[in-house]
């Protein structure tokens, strides 16, 4: 069975739900293929609490989408910094409400059809092929483009690839998100002397040199939305639940007791009303938390889609354990535990996921080689662009990437002490996203756009990703595609003037 549409985009992210609503305003016939049941990406599933940076450089669909928050509960623009999941996906179905947009769910990519240089198909696991002019991949992952034969990277580069100061490996420096010393790694000796079996949730691998590439990704997890409604569902112990995964939680309380640091549940998991309707939005906060660090997400970008949906599992598990283990468990201080006893998962969100969100919080994945590849030196001295489709403004933002343990000289002897790597957050400017970065190079594929995996480093994407300039972006890439198609020219050739004037014309702001 075959189907065809002049725009046909990959993943219903928060960037594709934009490009396609953008492809059928702008006068294109679209059809959007979603893996899943559920449209809206981080946006609808779990990432209630939108990062934004400079609220002056949001314009376009991402303000538009700030807009509909504020009229759903009828409250200024900007009064909360996201909405409930739910409403979230609401909204985004209501756009997607278009005489010109199919909605095609649970269209798992299968199969890309490339004929000189361009895609002429994508055949979904449903046994459907979808033909078009024009298609654009909005997936975390980055999953059309690699079919497509497009060139792409995965995790950290080398310091020199392309002379950025914040790339490669990071030295574990004090602070919230690293942990405290003389926490022992190994699973028979606390004091860390005698070196034995790592425990559970470390990863037992040698750090690379500082600098230098690894190809690993920031931390994944699930960004919970958590109530104190009277209905809220509670944090209940799973089968499959495994004390001695805990171990190390348990250690790292022991020592904050004894160092008196324990820091509150609040600060633990951010329990603090920040969205609607007194909910949530759980975040990873300090060195335990909902990100999984033992190195599971350096395998999920090329996975195959059984070995990806182990991975989402073993996730989800530790998200559902995690709750537990701060309610429930003896070794966690008690006034943490009460406060933990307030909070439970919303009955009214994710009721077809067990209330826990249908989206994996995949911080980084493929990121493609473009016509142009951002790089830190483009973000903190923020060059000018003569093709800027959209305006970044949120800081370098890399999460951790693991942890892992390592010998610390001390006296008498040596010690073995956990530590967790990668953070790092360093302010930029505003600074300019330019259409270059959301296309391929033109020997690779002429007819594809790439607003989430886009042509950027590890370190300047650690800026990029986040939701609101994927929705930004996925806008640009819409109104792209279409002028691709009126003008039956590449991509790469589009009247970069004329896509500007356009995207000022919905509200981008490009300066």
């Amino acid at each position: 069975m075959s189907g065809g549409a002049e725009v046909v985009v990959y993943a219903a992210t928060s960037a594709g739900v934009c490009a396609a609503v953008a492809a059928a305003q702008a006068g294109a016939t679209v059809t959007l293929l979603e893996p899943g049941r559920h449209v809206g990406g981080m946006t609808s599933g779990g990432l209630g609490y939108t990062d934004v940076g400079d609220v002056r450089v949001l314009g376009g669909m991402a303000a538009r989408f700030r807009v509909a928050v504020a009229g759903h509960y009828g409250v200024p623009v900007g009064r909360y910094a996201g909405p409930e999941p739910r409403v979230a996906e609401t909204i985004f179905h209501g756009w997607l409400d278009h005489p010109r947009i199919t909605v095609v769910t649970g269209a798992d990519l299968d199969e890309v059809e490339v004929r000189d240089g361009r895609i002429a198909a994508v055949r979904t696991g449903d046994g459907r092929t979808h033909r078009g002019g024009v298609f654009v991949d909005a997936s975390y992952e980055g999953d059309l483009m690699a079919a497509a034969g497009v060139t792409y990277s995965v995790g950290r580069e080398d310091r020199n690839r392309y002379g950025e100061r914040w790339a490669g490996r990071q030295e574990p420096l004090p602070g919230m998100h690293n942990m405290p010393p003389y926490v022992s790694p190994f699973v028979d000796d606390p004091e860390g002397l005698r070196q034995g079996s790592v425990l559970p949730q470390v990863r037992d691998t040698p750090m690379a040199p500082v600098g230098s590439g690894d190809g690993g990704v920031m931390a994944y997890g699930y960004r919970v939305c958590l109530t104190t409604a009277a209905d809220r569902v509670p944090f209940t112990r799973r089968d499959g639940y495994d004390e001695a995964h805990w171990e190390l939680g348990r250690r790292l309380f022991d020592h904050w007791r004894r160092t008196g640091g324990t820091p509150s549940a609040g600060r633990l998991i951010g329990l603090e009303p920040n969205l609607p309707n007194g909910k949530c939005d759980g975040n990873s906060l300090g060195p335990f938390s909902l990100n999984v660090l033992d190195g599971a997400a350096w395998r999920y970008p090329e996975a195959d889609p059984a070995g990806r949906e182990r991975l989402r599992r073993r996730h989800r598990d530790h998200t559902r354990d995690f709750l537990y283990f701060l309610a429930h468990d003896p070794a966690v201080p008690a006034d943490v535990r009460r406060e933990m006893g307030r909070w439970g998962l919303p009955a009214d969100e994710f009721a077809d996921t067990g209330h826990l969100p249908h989206q994996l919080y995949v911080r980084e994945a493929r990121r493609m080689h473009g016509e142009y590849v951002l790089t830190e030196h483009d973000l903190l001295g923020a060059r000018r662009q003569h093709d800027v489709v959209a305006l970044g403004s949120y800081h370098l933002d890399i999460r951790e990437v693991q942890r892992t343990w390592r010998w610390v000289p001390e006296h008498p002897r040596p010690t073995a002490m956990v530590v967790t790597e990668g953070y790092l957050s360093v302010p930029v400017p505003v600074y300019p996203i330019p259409y270059r970065a959301l296309t391929p190079r033109y020997a690779e594929c002429a007819n594809l756009l790439v607003p989430v995996c886009l042509s950027a480093s590890h370190v300047a994407f650690s800026s990029i990703r986040m939701e609101v300039q994927y929705q930004m972006l996925g806008h640009a890439a819409g109104v792209a595609a279409v002028l691709a198609l009126a003008g039956d020219r590449a991509v790469q050739s589009v009247d970069v003037s004329d896509l500007q004037g356009r995207l000022r014309d919905a509200g981008q702001v490009l300066a």
